[in-house]
Formats: C-alpha cells, structure tokens, sequence
C-alpha cells in the first residue's frame, strides 16, 4: 500500500469521525444548497439549459485546437500576447520571466485553483517576491499557510470564530470581531496593495474564441482590480476554458451562478479584451494570456473521460458529495478534491498513486445529477477504475477475489448447492476487513429467492 493511500485512509478516517467538522461543513453547505434551489427558480427549462451547455462544450473539446488558435489570433490583435505552456515548470517559468523582465515584486493575486495547481504563491515566494490573495476567503487560508479547501469556497472548513481567532493572533483584530468587521479590514488591507502591485495575476472562468476575450466572473470585485490597478496582467487560463462566441456566455454565466452560489448572476461580471488602448484611462499596459495544458490533453485522450474537461468549477458535486461532506477537502491529498477531482486528478497526478480516489464515491450518482455541465460523474470513476486495473494497480488480493467470484457467478449450481453458513464463512474470510470494522457484514439467507420461487410454485 503507497504512503499516499495510506495518508489518505488515516485523514479519512480522522476527518471522517471529527464531529465538529461534520458540523461546520453541514451548516455552510447547507446554506448553498437552501441558495441554489432559489437560485434555480429562475430558469423555465433548466434541463433544456444544462442539455445545450453541455452540446455547446462537447463541441468544444472535439475541436479544441481549431477553437484555440482562433482564440490567439483574435487577442494578439488587440494588443494581448498569449502564451502556450504544456507544463507547470513551463508556466511557472513564463511567470517569472515577465515578472523578472518587469523588475516586480509586488503581485496582486485573484482566486483561482490553477494558480494552487501550479503552486504559484510557493514558486514565486521562493524567488522573493510578495504574492497576496485578495478573495478574502484565499486570504483567510493563505494567511492561516493553509490550502483552498473547496473549488468554490477556500475558508468552508472554517467557522467565523476562527477567522476572528486568527486575525486576532496576525492583526491584534478584536477577538470577537464579526464577519463584517473581517471583511472592512481585509478590504482597508488590501486597498493599499491594490495601487502599490507590479504585476496582477488572475484566473479565467472563461476564453471567448471569436471575441479573443477573457471573461472573470466573481462576487467581490477584486479581480477587477487585479487587472485594473497594475501596469501588467497575467491571466493563467486551462486550455478546455475555451468557448466558441461571446453569444454562449448568456447560457454560462447563469448557470455557474445558479449552480455555484444560487445567484441568478454573479455580481461581477467582467468581459476583458486585452491592455488598455490608447485613450482608455484604466487596465493594464501590457497583458497576457497564458494557456496551460498541465496533462489536460492527456484526460483529452480518453473517450469517456474528456467530458470532466467540460466542468466549469461550480463546486456543485462537492457540496452533494457524501464522501466530500464527510471526509472534507484536504483528505484528497489533490488541488480538486470532491466528485469531479477524483475523475481528473489521477489523470493530472497519475494513476498510479492516485487511483485510490475514484473509489473514494459511493456512486449514489448525486453529483452526475447536480453538475451543471450533464458531466455523468460516477459513470467516470467507473472507466477510471477499469483502467486502473488494465494498467495493473488493483491490488493482487482484490484480483484473486474478483477471480473467485467470476467463477462463482458462472456456475448457478456452485450458488444453488452451497449452504447458507459455507456462504457466511467465506464471506467473512474475505471480506471482514474490506467492509471495515464499523459495518456489520450481511448475512446470506438460509434459501435463496430461486429456491423459495420453486417452493412456491411447485404445484403450479
């Protein structure tokens, strides 16, 4: 058994049977949950929705160069350099140079999990530069030197009392001090950063192939001023972020809201076509767009699941998840955690290690039934562990059972002769320490349901 399973077995386990951690995801994620059935209240045909996004994606991804290289030569003409990076060293070496080009060592940071991807705080502190988050539920994990616990929500493990804990302990905040207060200080904090930043780096919810735009949609306004404020902008953007027309965001924008905040739309909404030109006041002198790969091509490759790449981050199967609301975020051992990290990560990270965590679902399918993108989410993890056993990582003991019962289940006599308690003792043989030591096995009948059809029937 790899360290990174068994890490993974012990957090599990840890996470699994804290029950003050139960608590607060429970509560924060039922508040969305309350949000989002509102929120879709909005739509007259959400299924007719969620049908054409997921069409309009699936286009997409089977034409992702064509989409791509339209994308380039639409931005570059306004101004905008893009720039191709297959890997993270790649892109954390573009990064660098054009902040070392610009002699920068402030950086404004907005929310995005490809920048936790690439580890691009840890890359750029050890090159001596000050990054600083400005979601405020980033700054709350980066200043607690944590990691974003949800794809949507970075502080959802998080009570208000211990973000008013720390600040107290970094800031000398007052030690009851309300969310309000939190948000008026972070706010006061960061405004100063804002005008003082060499260099903003953003994500991107979305690329707009015929427009060459960059589109951020966010609640706080901050990734506006990411880009607003500092004279260079660099948004890092996966390559499956892609969209064919400025005329799909009117499908997309609603439903990442409704489905990821339970908002009819997100209060900003920010539509970017490059620097700034001549005559504009505001916006960036110089501004770039990165297009990482980072293994994406290679989820691309597979037939069935290419369609993970169509998620847009609403976080929606993780909040649904039973195993996410159980074991948390960190449990994974991944930058994406929930349904949707444990169909992509063992692609990004290897099947190897990673494999693990397509079984860590109970394929209850909720997540396939609240995705936003139609994304059939437990049917992946099935493909997922199918080829993990081709590729020889399923463990030999779980082949010799998965053997034994093959012959069993083609031999109907081998079920009909055999008793209920040779039944019982085999069952417990191999399978008391798989079904864990909190669940009681189940136990065979002494008839089963042919044996009672006969017996009833008999006289028919």
């Amino acid at each position: 058994m790899s360290s990174i399973l068994d890490k993974f077995l012990a957090d599990a386990e840890k996470r699994s049977f804290d029950p003050e951690h139960r608590r607060r995801l429970d509560f924060n994620i039922g508040r969305y949950d309350e949000k989002v059935i509102t929120g879709k209240l909005q739509y007259f045909d959400l299924e007719l929705a969620r049908r054409r996004v997921a069409m309009r994606k699936h286009k997409v991804l089977s034409n992702l160069d064509r989409y791509l290289v339209e994308f380039e030569s639409n931005f570059e003409k306004r101004g905008g350099k893009v720039i191709w990076a297959p890997s993270e060293k790649d892109a954390q070496k573009e990064i660098l140079s054009i902040i070392k080009k610009a002699d920068a060592h402030l950086i404004v940071k907005q929310k995005t999990m490809l920048s936790e991807e690439l580890e691009i705080n840890e890359f750029l502190q050890k090159h001596k530069r000050e990054v600083i988050e400005t979601d405020l539920g980033e700054f709350i994990v980066q200043l607690a030197g944590e990691k974003p616990y949800h794809i949507l929500t970075p502080a959802m493990h998080k009570s208000k009392e211990d973000v008013a804990q720390l600040f107290h302990e970094k800031f000398g905040t007052p030690l009851h001090s309300t969310p309000e207060d939190i948000a008026r200080f972070v706010r006061e904090q960061l405004r100063i950063k804002f005008i003082r930043a060499d260099v903003g780096i953003t994500g991107g919810n979305f690329l707009v192939a015929d427009a060459g735009a960059l589109v951020l949609t966010e609640n706080e306004g901050n990734g506006l001023l990411c880009y607003a404020f500092p004279k260079i902008h660099i948004a890092i953007v996966g390559i499956e972020k892609i969209i064919p027309s400025l005329d799909d965001l009117d499908l997309f924008l609603p439903l990442l809201a409704t489905y990821g905040t339970g908002q009819q739309i997100t209060a900003y909404n920010n539509i970017i076509f490059g620097p700034k030109m001549n005559g504009e006041p505001d916006g960036p002198e110089e501004m770039y767009v990165i297009l990482i790969d980072n293994r994406r091509t290679e989820v691309l490759k597979h037939r069935e699941q290419r369609q993970a790449l169509a998620c847009i981050r609403c976080g929606a199967c993780l909040n649904a998840c039973p195993i996410y609301r159980s074991i948390g975020g960190y449990t994974y051992g991944a930058v994406y955690s929930g349904p949707i990290g444990s169909v992509i990560s063992p692609h990004f990270l290897g099947m190897k290690d990673y494999n693990h965590l397509s079984y860590a679902s109970s394929l209850c399918g909720k997540c396939t039934e609240v995705c936003s993108m139609h994304i059939p989410l437990h049917e992946l993890l099935l493909y997922n562990r199918n080829e993990a056993v081709k590729k020889g990582f399923a463990k030999s003991s779980w082949k010799f059972i998965m053997k034994g019962l093959k012959m069993v289940m083609l031999r109907r006599w081998m079920i009909d002769k055999t008793g209920a308690g040779v039944k019982n003792r085999a069952f417990r043989m191999y399978f008391r320490k798989k079904w864990g030591p909190r669940r009681e096995l189940p136990k065979f009948a002494e008839k089963n349901f042919k044996q009672m059809w006969l017996e009833k029937h008999q006289d028919n």
